[in-house]
């Protein structure tokens, strides 16, 4: 049996210290530390070291971060590196284009999550899934939801308060399932949406909705994406996906190919039952999901190993 292993935004080294996030004067004290490293981001992009072989995120020291619009306390580091210290606390910086030209004005060295994620360490994974989390709470919460009053930053910007009412706001996520449909010939069931480019894959997914348990969300999207009625219903891991706030929670079930599937025409317009043997066939011709997606984890692990598809090509030949 192929080893599971973590959907690359699902894994993380740090000690996210929440109980320090309630001290008053904690980034006066972070500040004064030569150990406390700062994560700059601007636009939900952050940039990486210039002197690492492989991606590295570039933590900075205090002194070379200019005024930020807005600082998190993410928490401290549980191991050394050649760069910072074991226990080194870690700052998500959200600064303005003035801000970050400073700190870098060639926009092409800034970075985002999607096309790096499952390149990074576990530490520098979780960090920047932690931060892009958090960065986009913070762009659409900044009024309070009940009266429309501005909100002020707290908790070592973990939550924000309403001037008016008090009224306390907190990050939230929005669960989604993602399930890796296979039939009585192991065969998996990929998927196709309108918007998406000739020959282009996954697997299907969908939003839990209110009231309604992680199993009971498999079996409702599945039959509204596809039309057929999944069984055997396993759950694997889950994975961050800050765009703006989820949480993929990765099935896995089967279904009788037997029956016809029936696309739902809105969000899928093609469904194809697909055999190791044809995923190897026309893997070069294939778009995949890229490789920092919890889609491809669950598609790799059916399929037994990695998989070199036409995603990849495109990648590299951009880079």
């Amino acid at each position: 049996m192929t080893e599971i292993k973590l959907p690359p935004l699902a894994r993380w080294e740090l000690d996210r210290d929440y109980l320090s996030r309630s001290r008053p004067e904690l980034f006066d004290e972070l500040w004064s530390l030569e150990s406390t490293r700062v994560i700059a981001m601007h636009g939900g992009k952050v940039l990486l070291r210039s002197d690492s072989e492989t991606p590295k995120l570039n933590l900075m020291p205090v002194d070379q971060v200019p005024t930020a619009n807005l600082r998190v306390y993410l928490g401290k580091t549980t191991s050394a590196t050649t760069f910072e210290a074991n226990g080194a606390a870690i700052v998500l910086a959200i600064v303005n284009e003035n801000s970050a030209n400073q700190i870098e004005p060639d926009a092409s060295k800034w970075t985002g999550l999607r096309s790096l994620g499952a390149e990074l360490s576990d530490r520098d994974a979780g960090l920047f899934t932690q931060a892009l989390a958090l960065y986009n709470w913070h762009e659409n919460n900044q009024h309070c939801p009940k009266c429309g009053t501005p909100t002020v930053v707290e908790q070592g910007g973990w939550a924000r308060r309403c001037f008016k009412d008090n009224n306390e706001i907190f990050p939230r996520t929005d669960p989604a399932i993602i399930v890796a449909i296979t039939d009585q010939q192991d065969r998996i069931l990929l998927g196709s949406q309108g918007t998406w480019e000739q020959n282009r894959w996954s697997i299907l997914a969908g939003f839990v909705e209110a009231g309604e348990s992680l199993e009971a969300a498999v079996v409702r999207e599945m039959k509204e994406e596809c039309g057929l009625e999944v069984f055997d219903i396993q759950y694997l891991y889950s994975q961050s996906w800050p765009f703006p706030q989820s949480l993929m929670l990765g099935f896995t079930a089967k279904a009788d190919s037997s029956v016809a599937f029936l696309p739902d025409g809105e969000e899928i317009v093609k469904l194809r039952w697909f055999s190791r043997a044809e995923i190897a066939a026309e893997a070069k011709s294939l778009l995949l999901p890229s490789d920092s997606t919890i889609s491809r984890s669950l598609i790799e692990l059916w399929y037994g190993s990695p998989i070199d598809s036409a995603a990849e090509e495109t990648k590299n030949g951009q880079q």
